[in-house]
């Protein structure tokens, strides 16, 4: 991780995705997006794909993501990742090996939010499986891809809604959901979860041109809400969060974080409105961290 303050930028809350990565030439750059045929996942890819990167585009089946770059019309590559089906991020991970390329950015973008019944599936509660454990395997499976490239990044789309975590931050007596669960308090441990795996991350990545770091998009009306209406609790906490942010600025972070040349080394940070922001207190807990880091391998023992 980087000790020293990463740079602020001129960019804003206001700022877009195209904006932020104006003038820059990403040919010959690979960049993976998961979640790419809707919302924050889609607009990155289009508007990194027109920087000219090479963008893989993967959705939860492949009809998604070929239609999704059918729809952005440049050279990208659909692929099929299913993030809450580890056997399908382990073939996605394994149709990206056999290219035979590097990474240039991985984009942990995809997710989904606030269920508001319980879910379960390899023994886990669905959010912690799909935001989480499921970007754990495709990251893990493809990190000495990102690490041949001359200075790999990794971006993880966390969220403000890490703040709102169960308490200690991290429920590991109840993964599965099934001593008590509210869907956006879950929700919020999986974004904590994400901000965890990002820094723990970063420090593995020590000593290595390659960097890693999360991210708050905003809060922006893209297919992620879709069950807002049914999580009541939601509402009331959003209140004072800042809102009414379109897609196109909502993208702006998690590309900047994935292309600004003055962020080349800075690794383990958390970023908002395309700069450098505050995390909660459990989201600066190394040992918290490496907890997770140790008990994501035994969930996905057999799928890294």
């Amino acid at each position: 991780m980087t000790t020293t303050p990463p740079p602020r930028s001129h960019f804003s809350r206001r700022s877009t995705a195209e904006q932020v990565t104006a003038g820059l030439d990403l040919r010959g750059k690979s960049v993976l997006i998961t979640g790419c045929n809707s919302g924050l996942g889609l607009e990155s890819m289009r508007v990194l794909a027109r920087r000219g990167a090479h963008v893989i585009g993967a959705a939860r089946s492949r009809d998604k993501a070929e239609a999704a770059a059918a729809g952005v019309g440049a050279s990208i590559t659909p692929v099929a990742c299913d993030l809450s089906d580890l056997d399908s991020v382990v073939a996605c991970a394994e149709e990206l090996r056999a290219l035979r390329r590097p990474i240039d950015v991985l984009m942990c973008n995809a997710g989904i939010m606030g269920l508001p019944t319980l879910q379960q599936k390899y023994g886990v509660e669905m959010q912690f499986l799909t935001n989480h454990l499921g970007h754990f395997v495709l990251v893990n499976r493809l990190l000495d891809r990102v690490l041949q490239a001359p200075a790999g990044r990794v971006v993880i789309v966390s969220s403000l809604a890490h703040y709102t975590s169960v308490p200690g931050g991290i429920d590991f007596d109840n993964l599965s959901g099934e001593k008590r669960y509210d869907g956006f308090t879950f929700y919020g441990q999986s974004k904590l979860a994400n901000l965890l795996m990002s820094n723990e991350l970063a420090r593995r990545l020590e000593g290595s041109p390659a960097t890693s770091n999360a991210i708050h998009p905003g809060i922006i009306h893209t297919p992620l809400m879709r069950n807002i209406g049914s999580v009541r609790s939601l509402l009331g906490r959003m209140l004072s969060w800042p809102v009414s942010r379109s897609v196109e600025q909502g993208a702006a972070t998690q590309c900047y974080v994935a292309t600004a040349p003055a962020l080349e080394g800075v690794s383990g940070r958390y970023f908002a409105d395309c700069n450098p922001a505050r995390t909660g207190i459990h989201a600066r807990d190394p040992k918290l961290a490496a907890r997770l880091w140790a008990v994501s391998e035994e969930l996905a023992a057999g799928y890294l």
